[in-house]
């Protein structure tokens, strides 16, 4: 990975959680890595009301290789649940709901530093495999 595509990658996220902190979700962990063995990162953890959602979020400058959240594959999916029941554990959190959220984010190829009314954001809800 690029330090372009990281910092592309890392200002998509805070966008995305800023997004949903305007639309009353509670950030309560960014960018959580679970320890050794399993390996990965669950971009956002936030709730929305009484439910716990785990939010994957994928950014893209253009679609030439498809919709960002075509990225999340069930692969993808499986591999966030098991993250997630790590974090509950890590947590000592027990939800009544769980959901799993997936966010793209499109965002101009000139425009890398500063979200802007430009960039554009999709939220699917309660994405299963």
């Amino acid at each position: 990975m690029t330090t372009r595509t990281y910092t592309l990658g890392q200002t998509g996220e805070t966008y995305a959680a800023q997004w949903l902190q305007k639309r009353g979700y509670a950030i309560l962990e960014r960018n959580w890595r679970a320890a050794y063995p399993m390996r990965g990162e669950i971009d956002i953890i936030a709730r929305d009301g009484a439910t716990l959602v785990i939010v994957e979020v994928k950014t893209r400058t253009t679609q030439h290789c498809g919709h960002p959240s075509e990225a999340v594959t069930p692969r993808k999916l499986t591999q966030l649940r098991r993250l997630a029941a790590a974090w509950l554990t890590h947590a000592g959190v027990r939800p009544r709901e769980l959901r799993f959220d997936v966010i793209s984010v499109l965002a101009p190829s000139n425009r890398y530093a500063t979200p802007t009314n430009e960039w554009h954001i999709d939220h699917l809800k309660d994405v299963r495999p």
